[in-house]
């Protein structure tokens, strides 16, 4: 099994603000069974710390060191907005990719999606597919 599977892939969804958005995505983490509940509030608090916003209208919000006792597995949630949220003054994310790695293998999961989304045109790509395997497959490489 991949990284991302179709249970931790949200296809046309709706964020109110960053927050919200980054709960969902790390709900859908909890779903998936990647995490448990408490790892989304340290989500929430990396944000607070630091953005994860990459550019090209992809954010990947995860914990911090402090959270990786609430990592179950290795795994990653999509969150798609093709309406996009503002994550940073002018900036819209569009694909929301939460982050559960434990160990150094989140260097791995971040190298992956680095290849994915630093091309503008693939990012809106997947941030328009109405087919979750689409997701998946890319990112699962």
């Amino acid at each position: 099994m991949g990284i991302v599977s179709p249970e931790t892939v949200r296809i046309g969804g709706q964020a109110s603000d960053k927050a919200d958005a980054i709960r969902q995505a790390g709900e859908l983490l909890v779903q998936g069974g990647c995490v448990e509940p408490g790892y989304v509030e340290g989500m929430l608090a990396r944000e607070a710390t630091m953005s994860t916003y990459l550019g090209n209208g992809v954010a990947i919000p995860h914990g911090q060191n402090a959270n990786r006792a609430q990592i179950r597995r290795t795994g990653i949630s999509v969150l798609q907005l093709p309406d996009g949220v503002e994550w940073e003054p002018g900036e819209q994310a569009y694909l929301v990719i939460g982050i559960a790695a434990s160990a150094d293998e989140h260097v791995g999961v971040l190298s992956n999606l680095a290849e994915i989304i630093e091309d503008p045109d693939t990012t809106m790509q997947l941030a328009r597919v109405t087919d979750p395997h689409e997701i998946v497959q890319r990112l699962n490489g």
